[in-house]
């Protein structure tokens, strides 16, 4: 399932302002369902199989608990040996892409859809995203969420609750709302 020739789709995962267009909530309403019966596949081979046939790009060793959820699928890229764990959510109406080695927890959030701060311009349903990228050997704990735009270095870790509102480099430790650095992680 992909949405090809669209104006919308491609403003929104350009990063520029849009207006939802019919291809694209059509779209998202065929991811929704898809998801729902892959969430009903008992057998994790199988269930795996099929939410990698909806993600633009997944590594090897790739694995995600039930309650997984994204808008498309298809903005998403996972590098190899992840581990998503229960209600991991992916707003991808911008890209995502998720390095190498990484773990997230449960209640995870990646969040790439954002609005007019105008009152008169929201209610007009105008939305722009921000790309994230997630760096290697990344771990992100319990109800982490990442806001539209952040980028993550390699080897970051980020503690539970946490919410990540700008772009952070390679080996720290972030904590609180908004994160900060906590302190740094030595390099090996």
């Amino acid at each position: 399932m992909t949405v090809t020739n669209d104006a919308a789709f491609t403003a929104m995962t350009n990063g520029e302002w849009y207006f939802d267009s019919e291809a694209t909530v059509q779209q998202r309403n065929e991811t929704r369902l898809a998801l729902q019966k892959a969430g009903q596949i008992l057998d994790n081979a199988t269930r795996m199989a099929t939410i990698q046939k909806l993600l633009g790009h997944t590594g090897s060793d790739f694995f995600i608990e039930t309650g997984f959820e994204f808008s498309f699928g298809q903005n998403i890229s996972v590098g190899d040996h992840f581990y998503g764990n229960r209600n991991v959510l992916i707003c991808d109406e911008g890209r995502v892409t998720i390095g190498d080695s990484c773990k997230f927890g449960p209640g995870v959030s990646l969040l790439t859809p954002y609005h007019p701060l105008d009152p008169t311009e929201r209610a007009t349903k105008k939305e722009i995203s921000g790309a994230i990228t997630i760096g290697n050997h990344v771990w992100l704990g319990a109800n982490v969420t990442v806001l539209p735009g952040v980028s993550l270095g390699n080897n970051v870790v980020v503690g539970a609750g946490s919410v990540v509102t700008k772009s952070y480099p390679d080996n720290v430790i972030l904590v609180g709302n908004p994160a900060r650095v906590l302190r740094e992680i030595p390099a090996k």
